[in-house]
């Protein structure tokens, strides 16, 4: 039987793209499936067959903006408070974020309320890291994706989320949870008071959003915390979740040329900070290679090098496959799609998830965590160098590329939320 499932995720492309990558499969399989994206979004969605019925997270800006450019404009305004540690942008970072996604998830509660009532859908899937309690009470099976940071679903032996502490040193890590309790207690409070006044449930404590009827967690078991931190019964892993939507990509000639192939994005957001944007393009400039360069939304703001080509937005699941290397942010979606092309990375952590996936990555071997406001051209340089060589972990890699792919996250999550529509019709 056809289903109407109902997509809310965050405003930004990871989380986004997420949906659409899972959304597609559950459309091509017959089942209707409706966006209910922030507003920025408006016509991305419908161009790739998925029906909108959007939502404004704030009052409506003077002029038009481009998909997610709220938050790209919040991250270029806040970037000199990715140079403090971790537990110092707690206060003057992570809460301002927090503040920022219950400011939305209130002001849009009567529209989400209406659209829910309008839509009429069997399933709701929210992938976001705070509640809308319309979508909690709508009567119907709620699934939560988990597409940010494995972190996010904690326990008391894995190191506090957003804190980029190792894993294996617990230094800190008492400190850490002691401020988040101290920063955030007085905020998640009101939220809380607030979701109740909904009619929702109460939120675990200093939790900002509820567990699904269906969790779906995206995030490779080659990088998980899992013997720490076993899922529960309700939780599916998804081994990755890569879109098959974009566009196909073709190298240039002169790109086929022996020479090594590095992608390099800090993401739709990361890129907004033009300084580190170029910083990071000088040090590459002075290295042999050729490099393929995701440069954002405010790409005008610079230059690439002459062994670089780029643009404002690259079909990243359709480049990945043709390059050795991946110069990234450490946000979750380019992190798990590198995995399961099988590619190396060096991460350079800017904010939320970020510094937790640099830690993890960094860890496991699977690549090198930098600092992008500290790191010396020589230090990238070596870490391209080691990585580019090591035959072991490209062996190692292969093997595990070899097993997420096989996983089929896409279809699995698709089959997931029919299940779980099909039990409610």
């Amino acid at each position: 039987m056809p289903l109407t499932v109902l997509f809310m995720p965050e405003s930004a492309y990871g989380p986004t793209n997420n949906c659409i990558g899972i959304g597609d499969v559950l459309r091509r399989r017959g089942h209707r499936v409706v966006f209910a994206a922030e507003a920025s979004w408006a016509g991305k969605l419908t161009a790739l067959g998925f029906s909108e019925d959007l939502v404004h997270l704030a009052p409506e800006p003077d002029t038009p903006q481009d998909a997610g450019q709220f938050w790209k404009d919040f991250i270029r305004d806040t970037a000199p408070e990715f140079r403090k540690p971790t537990i110092e942008q707690l206060d003057t970072w992570v809460k301002p974020v927090w503040q920022e996604l219950i400011d939305g998830a209130k002001y849009c509660q009567p529209t989400l309320t209406e659209i829910i009532a309008r839509v009429r859908p069997d399933v709701i899937v929210e992938d976001n890291v705070v509640a809308f309690p319309a979508l909690n009470t709508a009567g119907v099976p709620f699934v939560r994706i988990v597409s940010c940071n494995p972190l996010e679903v904690k326990g008391p032996d894995i190191a506090p989320v957003f804190s980029g502490y190792a894993a294996g040193d617990r230094t800190g890590w008492e400190e850490f949870r002691a401020e988040y309790d101290r920063t955030h207690r007085p905020m998640w409070e009101a939220f809380n008071a607030w979701v109740v006044e909904q009619g929702a449930p109460a939120l675990p404590d200093l939790e900002f959003i509820h567990d699904g009827d269906l969790n779906l967690y995206v995030y490779p078991e080659a990088l998980d915390y899992t013997s720490a931190r076993p899922l529960g019964d309700t939780w599916q892993r998804l081994e990755s979740s890569v879109r098959e939507t974009d566009s196909s990509y073709s190298l240039p000639p002169d790109f086929s040329d022996g020479s090594k192939i590095i992608y390099f994005s800090l993401g739709s957001l990361g890129s907004a900070d033009v300084d580190l944007m170029r910083r990071v393009i000088a040090a590459l400039a002075e290295t042999e290679h050729k490099y393929i360069v995701s440069k954002g939304p405010l790409h005008s703001e610079f230059e690439l090098a002459d062994n670089m080509i780029g643009a404002e937005f690259l079909p990243q699941t359709s480049i990945l496959p043709l390059v050795d290397l991946v110069i990234t942010h450490g946000g979750n979606n380019t992190t798990t799609e590198a995995m399961h092309f099988g590619k190396p990375m060096i991460v350079l952590p800017l904010f939320w998830d970020q510094y937790d996936n640099a830690q993890r990555v960094h860890e496991t071997g699977f690549g090198v965590r930098l600092d992008p406001y500290r790191f010396t051209p020589d230090e990238m340089r070596a870490a391209i160098d080691r990585l580019l060589n090591d035959a072991g972990l490209a062996s190692r890699l292969a093997t595990v590329s070899a097993s997420i792919r096989s996983a089929d996250g896409l279809r699995l999550a698709a089959d997931a939320i029919e299940k779980l529509g099909a039990v409610r019709a």
